[in-house]
């Protein structure tokens, strides 16, 4: 077992083909099969199931598929701080949604030009599942948000520092009336994302805690801030999301909205996680950062 062999082995399971693996990696298809079949036999499990679809994990191989993704992110990170010439390799990324849409275009683009050399691969997820691939070492950096004392989830486990500071907006069908609190609002279901999304979870607390009585909501789970906005526009729902968020979308519609809370973003990692990627990554953010000395002290 080597890393060639773990990163051709990658490869396959995430692009279900050795045709298309092979091409991704240079090589003839015939060596990467073979190095698959070796792999197989060292470990004496099919991590493989084929038919003529392509290349589907085995619940063996899937298991696998999880090591394999630390040892080799794991072992990029090492050459990088162990040699550190500069910015290169491989910088994962995970982020919320939200932060993806408003906060991180130009910061990235500029990222870009200065470090042409580094690979950014950027991936989006709700905040728990952001926590678990960084703990896991699937993600070297992630951007979360929890609230104020809430380190829930394993947060405790990671370093952090706020760069955005985000405004919750409460989103109401057009034409709706003023609501104080959640008695207020006539449509009770609330779109929002998965469980493990913060803002769900806030949202949820506001809907229950606040007001003469808990008000009951059914939740419809989106997978997009474009869907939640159009159930809101469309008066089946109500939603919550940044303002930075709304104002990219408020030309397409019209809604009602009314300010809750703020809440920060935070830039996460693992403990003593330094590679010149990731610094550069970090000084770039602070840069566009509207918490400003919060984050020139951490830094």
């Amino acid at each position: 077992m080597d890393l060639a062999s773990l990163a051709m082995f990658r490869t396959v399971a995430k692009e279900q083909s050795v045709t298309r693996a092979a091409e991704l990696l240079g090589r003839v298809p015939s060596n990467v099969t073979t190095r698959i079949q070796q792999l197989e036999a060292e470990i004496g499990v099919p991590l493989f199931q084929r038919d003529k679809k392509g290349m589907a994990l085995t619940s063996q191989g899937q298991a696998y598929l999880d090591y394999v993704d630390r040892i080799l992110n794991l072992a990029d990170e090492a050459k990088q701080v162990v040699n550190p010439t500069g910015p290169t390799g491989v910088l994962r990324i995970g982020s919320m949604e939200c932060t993806v849409a408003s906060r991180l275009p130009v910061p990235l683009a500029n990222y870009n030009r200065q470090w042409p050399e580094v690979t950014i691969e950027l991936s989006t997820a709700p905040t728990r599942q952001l926590i678990d691939s960084l703990l896991a070492h699937r993600i070297d950096c992630a951007l979360i948000a929890v609230p104020s004392g809430e380190w829930w989830l394993g947060a405790s486990e990671i370093d952090r520092v706020p760069v955005f500071r985000e405004e919750l907006v409460l989103l109401l069908p057009p034409g709706h009336a003023e609501v104080r609190y959640p008695d207020d609002i006539k449509t009770k279901s609330l779109a929002a994302f998965a469980p493990g999304c913060t803002y769900r979870m806030l949202a949820e607390e506001w809907l229950t805690s606040s007001g003469t009585r808990p008000a009951r909501f059914a939740i419809q789970d989106v997978r997009s801030y474009h869907a939640m906005f159009a159930c809101t526009a469309a008066g089946s729902c109500i939603s919550i999301m940044p303002r930075t968020v709304l104002d990219l979308m408020r030309h397409t519609a019209s809604v009602v909205g009314k300010p809750l809370m703020t809440v920060d973003t935070y830039l996460a990692c693992r403990p003593g996680f330094a590679t010149p990627a990731f610094v550069e990554f970090r000084d770039a953010l602070a840069r566009f950062s509207d918490i400003k000395d919060e984050v020139d002290a951490a830094v």
